[in-house]
């Protein structure tokens, strides 16, 4: 196994993800009757680090939880994962974040509140500011304040850590440009990417267009995930998009989360933005095969064998 020899720095979000499952979306105004819920561990920061986990990365997770039964149940899984919890707060002056999620078969939707996650500012981010500058990656965010989002990257510019921001959820004000000039590489999916455009990239025309011009105006590198399409990004100023995998979809949610953990362990690795990339998409493809966020990470073993099966 090509094994993660450098540190990848999970900067985020812990949550308790209510997961409502029911046969279709509910229209605005309308109730449906759901097939069930159940509690499961989530929140993307503890997704990324999770995924990162499974792969074998050698990866810290930095974030908080409340001084409640949902904190301590997302600690003890975080250890369960092989993952530190000595880098997890807990704040006795906030209670644990949760976030509702409705599913159904093919999609899903997700309101969060953001907790002992709001905790984080400036002062506190400085207290990890060993763990910051002591990774090759900070992978962040946006279910933390971006105000201390925007701090971790300082510090890690300021000690040549390579920043990789996936921009969920996107502020309704935009992200900022002291973050955006912080960021190497953005990691939003198309939705996202629309949003922060403010332009149409529904097909790949559009989408190379709208990418040269963010690219151009911002010096940062961006991949765009898509779905069941993949991912795209750039590549000498045209679109190249890597294909996901077929695969039994059980549920979307956590797929763009593994996507990003794997895209941070292949670049941590050392292996080629291209590599990587698809490594991402193979990872996230097979992630959606088990129901909640964290459930259908696969190891890497997984991941590869799939390629190979791909290839053959």
């Amino acid at each position: 196994m090509g094994t993660l020899n450098r540190k990848v720095v999970v900067f985020g979000s812990l949550n308790m993800d209510i997961v409502v499952s029911m046969d279709r979306l509910p229209q605005a105004g309308e109730t449906v009757t759901a097939r069930g819920s159940r509690l499961l561990p989530g929140g993307k920061g503890a997704n990324q680090a999770v995924a990162l986990a499974r792969l074998g990365a050698d990866a810290d997770l930095v974030g908080a939880v409340g001084d409640d039964e949902f904190g301590a149940r997302l600690v003890e899984g975080i250890r369960q994962e092989g993952l530190s919890a000595a880098t997890i707060r807990i704040t006795d002056s906030m209670p644990t974040g949760t976030a509702m999620i409705y599913h159904a078969p093919a999609d899903n939707c997700i309101a969060v509140v953001p907790g002992a996650n709001a905790s984080w500012d400036i002062a506190l981010v400085n207290s990890c500011r060993e763990m910051i500058a002591g990774g090759t990656i900070v992978l962040a965010q946006l279910e933390l304040p971006v105000q201390a989002v925007t701090r971790a990257f300082e510090i890690a510019k300021e000690n040549g850590v390579q920043t990789i921001l996936n921009p969920a959820p996107v502020p309704a004000s935009g992200i900022p440009e002291s973050l955006l000039r912080l960021t190497d590489i953005l990691t939003p999916n198309e939705s996202e990417f629309r949003a922060l455009c403010n332009r149409d990239c529904d097909t790949d025309e559009l989408l190379e267009a709208a990418l040269l011009e963010w690219e151009t105006t911002n010096s940062q590198r961006v991949l765009v995930t898509r779905g069941a399409i993949g991912a795209s990004y750039l590549e000498a100023g045209h679109l190249r998009t890597v294909p996901s995998l077929a695969v039994e979809v059980a549920d979307t949610t956590g797929a763009g989360d593994t996507f990003n953990g794997a895209l941070c362990f292949g670049l941590a690795n050392g292996w080629s933005f291209e590599r990587s990339a698809e490594f991402a998409a193979a990872a996230a493809s097979l992630s959606v095969t088990g129901l909640g966020a964290q459930a259908g990470m696969p190891t890497y073993e997984a991941v590869m064998s799939r390629i190979s099966a791909e290839l053959s």
